[in-house]
């Protein structure tokens, strides 16, 4: 029996808590209730029966209304306190899915595998090919090729935080079975099998050597290429997951594809910071983005006028899709699909109602304004201030 858990992809055990102010239980209350009245997420179907489940994961499937004969898959894992609903609405996907014709299923965590909803990316028994979490997914994917007549040479798999991390699980345990797989804020496969590791991999200290790192992930299957694609992408201000997990994923796969330590080319997109690596046939096989000033969360451009996805906890408005990029590097969608989920013309945009994340902006600045009135107020005088700004963001009356 597990005693531990995961908060906020961070693992602690016995009688360790870490409890979220009220101000921050409401917003994610009120974004869970948002995204629950999504049309697009009334058309999640839950799959039963699709084999031993032995990691005893939950899956919900999203189908577009036009399919056609051979529709490439996207997996997309939830990070921790989030559910596939919420991650559907909130990362875009089934949004995308709709437009561009292809089926995403969305592996759920439950409650009694982890209290905090996590995916457990550092319990040996879950990520090994063919055994817990891994085989669960594993199951799930031949189960939609042989009954909606999935591609089977175009499986992707994504996903956030611990379910970045479990993504680099399945391409490791998994490489003949996904062409290509986007690690968001997530970490390299292997690195913890302990409490003690996941604490000091997540906050990026002590990490395996390279040739451990490569070794590690040559070893999880018996798999000798071709091997997937990965797109990295991590924020520069990630405090839970550290920046410096990207770069021990792109150590651990430039082995498999045997490339230079330095990337083929460089280049600046809204500020952000993408590398990209070819192997030796000129194939796009790495790439990351470094989002500049992103937090923990999914880069997303929210405030474009055809927006894919949308705001809230751990959905980060940043200017630039991940979404929409890394669903172009699979060949899913285009360029000038890429140009339209980013273009934003502000003159022709209506006024629209904030989301939480852009309300707690509101509410600091209020509360900013108001204490540097106040001086040397008292205790009595800060909670005014405090109770005023939270009043001015509609989250008191």
């Amino acid at each position: 029996m597990r005693t531990c858990e995961l908060i906020s992809g961070i693992p602690l055990c016995g009688a360790a808590i870490i409890t979220t102010s009220t101000v921050q239980a409401q917003l994610a209350a009120k974004e869970t209730a948002v995204l629950d009245k999504s049309p697009q997420n009334h058309r999640l179907v839950e799959v039963a029966g699709f084999g031993s489940n032995p990691g005893s994961l939950r899956a919900w499937l999203y189908l577009p209304s036009i399919m056609a004969p051979g529709t490439p898959l996207v997996v997309a894992l939830h990070g921790c306190t989030q559910t596939a609903r919420g991650y559907a609405t909130g990362s875009g996907w089934s949004q995308l899915a709709e437009r561009r014709g292809f089926a995403v299923l969305y592996p759920e965590q439950q409650r009694s595998n982890n209290a905090n909803l996590c995916f457990n990316w550092f319990e040996p028994g879950d990520i090994r090919r063919d055994a817990g979490e891994a085989l669960s997914i594993r199951q799930m994917t031949s189960h939609l090729v042989q009954s909606q007549g999935i591609d089977p040479n175009r499986i992707f798999v994504t996903g956030l935080s611990a379910g970045g991390a479990m993504a680099n699980v399945m391409l490791a345990t998994y490489p003949d079975i996904f062409a290509g797989g986007a690690i968001i804020s997530g970490l390299p496969y292997g690195v913890a099998g302990t409490i003690p590791e996941a604490f000091e991999r997540m906050q990026g200290r002590n990490p395996p050597a390279i040739s451990r790192l490569q070794s590690v992930l040559k070893s999880a299957s018996n798999h000798r290429g071709p091997w997937p694609s990965v797109s990295i992408w991590h924020g520069t201000h990630d405090q839970t997951v550290r920046p410096r997990n990207a770069d021990q994923i792109i150590k651990q796969w430039s082995g498999v594809h045997a490339l230079a330590t330095e990337p083929t080319r460089s280049e600046l997109i809204h500020g952000h910071t993408r590398k990209v690596w070819l192997d030796a046939e000129g194939r796009q096989v790495v790439e990351t983005y470094f989002v500049k000033g992103m937090g923990h969360g999914v880069p997303l451009s929210t405030n474009s006028d055809v927006p894919i996805g949308r705001a809230g906890p751990h959905m980060l408005e940043t200017g630039i899709s991940s979404t929409v990029r890394i669903a172009r590097s699979w060949g899913l969608t285009t360029e000038a699909d890429v140009e339209e989920a980013e273009a934003c013309d502000n003159s022709l945009r209506r006024e629209e109602p904030d989301l939480p994340s852009s309300t707690i902006e509101r509410t600091l600045r209020y509360a900013r304004s108001r204490s540097n009135t106040a001086g040397t107020a008292s205790d009595g005088k800060i909670a005014k201030v405090i109770n005023d700004a939270l009043r001015a963001a509609g989250l008191m009356r």
